[in-house]
């Protein structure tokens, strides 16, 4: 019996739920006597929003990039070692009950998506505009592509328009991005290959 992403996300959404959370990605890899299910959470809107005011009344604990401003609350999963033993907890007994990954033994990993979080849904791009990315596209912009700077603007759902923009001054370029001759650069959300944050810390 093959295994469901689909599936395994639907369940991991509940249960992510049920502990203030947000499930961001999930991965399924390994050979199969190393399966590894990684499933990456972050706090949800509400939890975030906590974060965001304690870090605006200067609350200890928080990293001092953060209080100082230079890093963004909203790159930060605010996910705690006890968040993810519980979430581990309750998703294994499901995965388990509803046999979600039949077969051989695996490893089930909870986590936050890191600094350098993939950016895959056309909210991610808004959430995340303003804050430096990495960006490989599919079909070459310019005889380049791969195109690292700051989020500019997030896709424009609302319009149709479905590009991000970034801005390519907020970084040194390669010299391939240099040769392009532009200070920024539009890129179709379709063309999009991969795109990860780059950690500002």
């Amino acid at each position: 019996m093959a295994v469901s992403l689909d599936e395994i996300r639907k369940a991991a959404e509940r249960v992510a739920a049920s502990h203030g959370l947000d499930l961001v990605d999930i991965e399924f890899a390994g050979s199969k006597k190393d399966r590894i299910l990684r499933v990456m959470l972050e706090k949800n809107a509400e939890g975030r929003a906590r974060l965001k005011a304690e870090a605006g009344a200067g609350a200890e604990g928080l990293p001092e990039k953060l209080l100082q401003g230079s890093l963004a609350v909203e790159q930060l999963s605010g996910l705690t070692h006890e968040d993810c033993a519980r979430f581990s907890r309750d998703f294994g007994v499901l995965l388990d009950v509803e046999d979600l990954v039949p077969g051989a033994e695996y490893t089930l990993e909870a986590s936050s998506p890191g600094l350098d979080r993939k950016l895959t849904r056309p909210e991610d791009f808004e959430r995340f505009a303003g804050c430096l990315v990495k960006v490989q596209t599919f079909e070459p912009i310019r005889n380049n592509r791969h195109w690292q700077g700051r989020l500019m603007a997030g896709p424009q759902a609302a319009t149709g328009k479905g590009t991000i923009t970034i801005d390519l001054a907020a970084v040194q370029q390669n010299s391939r991005s240099r040769k392009a001759g532009v200070n920024t650069v539009e890129i179709a959300l379709s063309n999009v290959e991969k795109a990860n944050l780059v950690p500002e810390i």
